[in-house]
């Protein structure tokens, strides 16, 4: 079955989905999106993303041509078209298309909508038995990451260099500290169980998944610093992992060739993505 996808209004194959060549997402990235998981036909943490996708619209000046709500309706209608039971949804929103490709727009010019939705093991992945491997890249993005835009050359650029090097991701260092991963949030637990991670700020997109592993890290009682760590750091950690919305949390077992601990993903980490899953589970 052909893929139906959402554009402009229209639900339609996604074979005769177009936009034009003078659309500002596709000459400038001037466009933001987000990914939602799928669990059971459901999705998972939405409210987050679809507020998360108001305020990177309203930093850029960008028309939202609808509520939360009626995009919602959208994705669900998605969900049941394309029979898809888990996997995520991706929702773009770029500023739209005048006449001609110039870098000033104006007031007027009315924005593009897409939504697709992706098949993908999320909950049964290989990635979380075997962990991966990443290797440290220069962050070489621009300075306002809480906006989540599809300008994503750098994060390309890295993710090709971690596979080039046989490794899986990359963790991405700016001014002697890890920022985050190419697609992810970024964390490590210290040997004296402390998880770290690097506080919000312009520095680092506001991790919906991340939220919800913060608050149930609380919750199981480990103490937590927001605060960055070097590299150096994470390669004496006692653990370490990333978290987004399409791996919820993925051990990470080895850092620029070095093994974190013992190689293998860690006890907590398994526990931590355990009770996400399950608590999303049950609020499906």
């Amino acid at each position: 079955m052909e893929r139906i996808v959402y554009l402009n209004g229209a639900y339609i194959p996604e074979t005769e989905a177009k936009i034009s060549i003078f659309d500002r997402g596709f000459l400038f990235a001037d466009a933001v999106y987000e990914v939602t998981a799928v669990l059971d036909g459901q999705l998972i943490d939405n409210e987050g993303h679809l507020a998360r996708l108001e305020h990177s619209a309203k930093e850029l000046g960008i028309k939202l041509p609808m509520t939360s709500e009626a995009l919602t309706a959208i994705q669900e209608s998605l969900i049941e078209k394309n029979n898809l039971a888990e996997g995520s949804i991706y929702v773009q929103l770029s500023r739209g298309a005048e006449s001609d490709r110039d870098f000033d727009y104006s007031e007027e010019i009315e924005p593009t909508l897409v939504l697709f939705t992706q098949t993908r093991k999320i909950v049964n992945t290989p990635k979380k038995k075997t962990g991966i491997k990443v290797i440290s890249y220069e962050d070489i993005r621009w300075r306002r990451r809480d906006i989540k835009t599809s300008g994503l050359l750098p994060a390309c650029l890295a993710k090709h260099a971690a596979h080039a090097a046989g490794a899986d991701d990359v963790w991405l260092i700016e001014d002697g500290f890890v920022t985050e991963g190419g697609s992810s949030n970024a964390y490590i637990i210290t040997q004296e169980g402390k998880l770290v991670t690097r506080p919000l700020s312009q520095d680092i997109l506001s991790g919906i998944t991340r939220d919800s592993l913060m608050k149930l890290s609380r919750d199981t009682g480990i103490e937590i610093e927001e605060r960055p760590f070097s590299i150096e750091e994470a390669y004496a950690a006692k653990e370490a992992f990333i978290s987004s919305a399409t791996t919820f949390v993925w051990p990470v077992v080895e850092i620029d060739g070095k093994p974190i601990a013992d190689g293998k993903p860690g006890r907590f980490t398994l526990k931590l993505r355990d009770i996400y899953i399950n608590t999303a589970q049950k609020n499906l």
